[in-house]
């Protein structure tokens, strides 16, 4: 936490941690004070985020009271909630894409009208918690669920169009957030095109963040897997990128890019800043503050 607060960065994202399973005893709230004691490059106190992944559910959080397991191959296991869709595509262990819209998965991510209270823990939903917590607002992982094969058959079977649904996701996040705390923040990761047929996104978010606009990564929880970094996103994706953070620029909004790349750190924060884009190149483990920080923040 130290390290954090006093890295000099104007906003922190950092895992609410407590509502890990087995975690529930950590002071998040006193975690948040305390990076927001601290004071950026530009003498101001930092934003601080709680990093939320609204598009997948998670094994290991305290909503997840069903079976954990489920293997490259099996069937979809018996007894778990309709809302998961599939596993995740990209390898990650115990997270799973869910469809947004179903009424279960918004009362865990937003409402908590029927999630039952658990000795030990004062909040009734994710959204809830990070409020309790004093974060200003929340960082949105896997906004882009919607682009998943199962989940596009789940909107079918539903009727329903999974684009326009997560926008109205994002907008029923943000309007129940703003009720309680005015001023709280929600930045979209990824998923950038989704402002395609869906003007009305640029009134929901603050901002958006997107990962790989020049570099990626492969999946990885190891700090030192070479793979983790220094992977050229192809060119007619990364013009895409580009065109859809244009637009969200063009909107007024503040738009980031997480690049994950160590060999070429300074030429990407220059082509970031060159696009009107703040940069942050690191590694994809993201387990670390990263040993390639912007100029500006350099020992």
């Amino acid at each position: 936490m130290a390290a954090l607060r006093d890295a000099g960065y104007d906003l922190l994202v950092v895992e609410p941690t407590r509502t890990q399973r087995g975690s529930g005893r950590f002071d998040t709230a006193a975690m948040v004070a305390e990076l927001k004691s601290g004071l950026t490059a530009s003498g101001r106190r930092p934003l601080v985020l709680a990093y939320i992944s609204v598009g997948e559910a998670e094994s290991w959080r305290w909503y997840w009271t069903w079976s954990r397991r489920w293997r490259s191959g099996e069937p979809r296991p018996a007894g778990w909630p309709a809302f998961i869709a599939a596993r995740d595509p990209d390898g990650w262990g115990g997270c799973y894409p869910v469809a947004v819209w179903r009424k279960r998965w918004k009362d865990i991510a937003i409402y908590g009208r029927h999630t039952g209270a658990t000795a030990g823990r004062d909040y009734r939903s994710i959204l809830d918690e990070t409020i309790r917590d004093g974060f200003d607002g929340v960082y949105l992982d896997w906004v882009a669920a919607y682009e998943e094969p199962a989940v596009r058959r789940l909107a079918r079977r539903d009727g329903v169009d999974a684009r326009a649904e997560t926008v109205r996701f994002l907008r029923e996040l943000r309007d129940a957030a703003r009720t309680r705390a005015p001023g709280f923040l929600v930045i979209q990761q990824n998923a950038a095109d989704l402002r395609r047929g869906h003007p009305g996104l640029f009134g929901i978010v603050d901002g958006i963040a997107q990962e790989g606009v020049w570099y990626f990564g492969e999946a990885s929880d190891s700090w030192a897997d070479p793979r983790g970094h220094d992977v050229a996103t192809p060119a007619t994706q990364r013009r895409e990128y580009l065109r859809d953070l244009a637009a969200f620029r063009a909107a007024g909004l503040p738009a980031f890019c997480c690049e994950y790349t160590v060999r070429r750190a300074a030429q990407t924060y220059a082509r970031a800043a060159g696009r009107g884009l703040v940069g942050y190149c690191t590694r994809a483990a993201l387990s670390r503050l990263t040993t390639t920080p912007p100029a500006a923040l350099k020992p």
